[in-house]
């Protein structure tokens, strides 16, 4: 099982960088990966497999090939750190998620017999600042801000 946690946007680069000598179909071969359709990562205007550059970007990062069964959590968290490297990676509509709906939380109404005067107070006493120090014998210093020692 490969984790991706050490695939930094240099190895990413590189894995581009050997996509573009060998092209898309000669990549693929060489690495055993089968087409990931919708799953593209886009860099200066090209497109690439997304599965395949972040196996081949593993390599360049451990030594060790991710194989297309090392993605058994699905191309979402792929995408995710390809996302976080700095590329754009397009998938297909059936695989994005609906952002969640977030509603407000109901509140029980206020019972008339509570009065706000009754209710003991949420608010909490600042903190007083920290002493202000010399910078020479680190004492505090007084009010008038010069040290009593350094002048």
């Amino acid at each position: 099982m490969a984790t991706f946690s050490s695939v930094t946007k240099q190895h990413v680069l590189q894995a581009i960088a050997e996509y573009d000598s060998r092209g898309d179909d000669g990549f693929l071969e060489t690495y055993g990966f089968e087409p990931t359709p919708g799953y593209r990562l886009s860099h200066d205007g090209r497109d690439y497999d997304a599965k395949a550059v972040l196996g081949v970007a593993h390599r360049f990062a451990t030594g060790r090939l991710a194989t297309p069964e090392d993605f058994h959590g699905g191309m979402g968290d792929a995408v995710a750190i390809l996302r976080r490297r700095g590329f754009q990676v397009s998938e297909p509509a059936s695989a994005r998620r609906a952002a969640p709906v977030r509603t407000a939380p109901s509140r029980a109404p206020r019972s008339s017999r509570t009065a706000a005067s009754t209710r003991p107070s949420t608010r909490r006493a600042t903190d007083p600042p920290p002493p202000v120090i010399c910078p020479t014998c680190s004492t505090a210093l007084p009010a008038t801000g010069v040290c009593d020692y350094c002048g």
